[in-house]
C-alpha cells in the first residue's frame, strides 16, 4: 500500500514534470522524462533541419546528413517516401533471413581513430558516408552497411552499364594507386564468403558479383586495390574493393557501398591492424540531423557505454548477433518466454529500418503500448506498421518508455525517435513489426538505434550502446 509520504512525492514529481513541459513548449525538441513515460512536443517528431556536426571529435571533419534532407549535397528537394521505405524494409528483412537460413534467394543476378559523417540512403532506411578513393583522391558517397562485406563503387568505363549517380563516376585510369587483383590470389578466393557468389576470371583478373535484398540491385566488376582515404590524416593503402562495371537495380544517386560485416574482405578486417577491429556510429534521431561513423577505439563519444556479448547467427557468420532477453513497456517487463528470442536469435543491422520481432514478442509489446496510448486516436495502418496514431490535434504526446534487455545483463531505454515512426507530420506509428513466425530470425533495426552511439568492439567480442551519442 502506498504511504502518504510516497503519494505526496509522486504528486510533486508530476507537478514538476508538468512545469518542465510548460517551460519547454517553446523549444524545438524539449523532452520531459519520467520514470515510466516520456512527454515531448509533437513537432519534435518531424523537426526542422539542423546541419551542425553532431560530435566535436577532432577527426569528425565531414558532415553526416540525410540523403533527402536540405543538408545533403545529394538533396534533390523530394521528401522521404516513407511508404516505399517500409516496403523496401520488408524485402531486406526477407533477404537477411534467407541468408541466415542458408536459403540463398539472391539468384536473379544480371550478369588510430577516425570519424566519417553518415546519412540516410535514398528510398530506404540506410545511411551514407563520404570517403576518398584513389590518388589523387576522389570523394565518393557510399551507403554503409553492417550486413554486407564487400566495398564497391561504380567505375569507368562502365563496360556494361552504370546507374545514375550524382557524383562523377570513379575512373581508375586517372589514379596512380589502382591495381587489379589476379584470379590466383588468396584475396580472390576469399570473395565467396563475403559476397555469397563465387569469383570469376577475366584475362586473369578477379571478377566479383553481388546481389542485394530487393532481388533487383546488383553489381559486377573487377576486384582491385586502391588507396581509401577516411579523413585528411587517415588512409588505407592497398584497400581491396569492387570496381563495378555492370551495376543496376534500385541503386540511385550514391556511388556504391561500404561493407562493414564480419568477413575477411570487409573494411573491418582490412583495417584491423590500424583500427583494432573496432568501429562505432551514431544514427541521427531524425532525417534532418547528422550522425557519424568512427573507426578505432579511441574516439568513443558517449560518456557511458553498456556492452552485450556478440553472438553468431547460424548459417551466416557475417551478421552481428546479439541476444535479447526481455522487453519492458512503461517500466513493466512483458511476459515473453526467453525461448521466443533464442529460437533463431537476433542480429543488429544498419540497413533495416524497423525492428522485426517474433509474433509472440511483438503481440505483447503492441498490447502494452496500445494500453499506454489509449487516450490518443488511432489511425490507419502503414504496412507493416499496424499501430498508428493521429496526432493532428495534439501539441504534445506522452509515450511509455520502452526498454530492451540484452545479455550482460544490460538495459537500453529507447530514445523517443526509436519508438515512434513518423509517416507524416501528424501521423506516427509504433516502430516495430512482427516477423512471420516465432522461429524467424529477429532483426534489431536502425530506428531503434537512433541517437545511440553503437560501439562494435569486434576484437573484444561485444557491442555497446551509449545514450545521447548524437542529438
Amino acid at each position: 500500500m502506498m504511504t502518504a509520504a510516497s503519494s505526496c512525492s509522486s504528486f510533486l514529481i508530476k507537478i514538476l514534470l508538468c512545469v518542465s513541459l510548460l517551460l519547454c513548449l517553446n523549444e524545438k525538441a524539449c523532452v520531459v522524462h519520467g520514470a515510466e513515460e516520456i512527454t515531448l512536443p509533437v513537432s519534435s517528431l518531424s523537426p526542422s533541419p539542423d546541419c551542425k556536426a553532431s560530435t566535436t571529435n577532432a577527426n569528425s571533419t565531414l558532415k553526416l546528413v540525410h540523403k533527402h534532407g536540405p543538408c545533403s549535397p545529394l538533396f534533390n528537394g523530394e521528401p522521404v517516401n516513407h511508404t516505399q521505405l517500409l516496403l523496401e524494409d520488408i524485402v531486406r528483412a526477407k533477404w537477411i533471413r534467407s541468408k541466415s537460413s542458408g536459403t540463398n534467394t539472391a539468384n536473379g543476378l544480371k550478369d588510430s581513430a577516425v570519424s566519417i559523417k553518415a546519412k540516410y540512403g535514398p528510398g530506404g532506411g540506410s545511411y551514407l558516408v563520404t570517403v576518398g578513393l584513389g590518388t589523387p583522391k576522389k570523394d565518393l558517397t557510399l551507403l554503409f552497411d553492417t550486413g554486407s562485406a564487400l566495398t564497391w563503387t561504380q567505375c569507368e568505363p562502365c563496360v556494361v552499364s552504370c546507374y545514375s549517380q550524382d557524383e562523377a563516376i570513379f575512373d581508375p585510369s586517372q589514379s596512380s594507386s589502382y591495381a587489379n587483383i589476379s584470379c590466383s590470389s588468396l584475396s580472390c578466393s576469399q570473395l565467396g564468403s563475403g559476397t555469397g557468389q563465387p569469383p570469376r576470371c577475366s584475362d586473369s583478373t578477379c571478377v566479383y558479383k553481388a546481389q542485394y535484398g530487393d532481388q533487383e540491385s546488383f553489381t559486377v566488376g573487377f576486384f582491385a586495390t586502391e588507396t581509401l582515404t577516411l579523413s585528411p590524416t587517415d588512409a588505407i593503402s592497398g584497400f581491396e574493393f569492387g570496381c563495378g562495371q555492370n551495376n543496376g537495380g534500385r541503386f540511385k544517386g550514391f556511388a556504391g557501398l561500404l561493407g562493414l560485416a564480419r568477413d575477411q574482405i570487409s573494411i573491418l578486417e582490412q583495417s584491423a591492424t590500424k583500427y583494432g577491429r573496432s568501429f562505432s556510429y551514431c544514427l541521427p534521431p531524425s532525417t534532418s540531423s547528422t550522425g557519424y561513423l568512427t573507426f578505432g577505439k579511441g574516439s568513443v563519444v558517449s560518456t557511458s557505454v553498456s556492452f552485450t556479448p556478440l553472438s553468431t547467427v547460424s548459417q551466416d557468420a557475417i551478421f552481428y548477433g546479439i541476444d535479447i532477453t526481455g522487453i519492458s513497456v512503461g517500466g513493466k517487463p512483458l511476459s515473453i518466454p526467453l525461448t521466443v528470442f533464442s529460437n533463431a536469435g537476433t542480429i543488429i543491422d544498419s540497413g533495416t529500418t524497423i525492428t522485426q520481432l517474433p509474433p509472440t514478442a511483438y503481440s505483447a509489446l503492441r498490447s502494452a503500448f496500445r494500453q499506454a496510448m489509449s487516450k490518443y486516436k488511432m489511425s490507419t495502418p502503414a504496412s507493416p506498421l499496424d499501430t498508428c496514431y493521429d496526432l493532428s490535434g495534439s501539441t504534445v504526446v506522452t509515450i511509455p518508455v520502452i526498454t530492451f534487455s540484452f545479455r550482460g545483463p544490460i538495459n537500453v531505454n529507447l530514445d523517443p525517435s526509436g519508438v515512434l515512426f513518423p509517416v507524416n507530420p501528424s501521423k506516427v506509428c509504433l516502430a516495430f513489426a512482427a516477423s512471420g513466425d516465432d522461429t524467424d530470425l529477429s532483426i534489431y533495426g536502425n530506428t531503434q538505434q537512433r541517437s545511440f552511439e553503437v560501439v562494435y568492439d569486434v576484437a573484444g567480442g561485444r557491442i555497446g550502446f551509449g545514450a545521447k551519442g548524437c542529438s
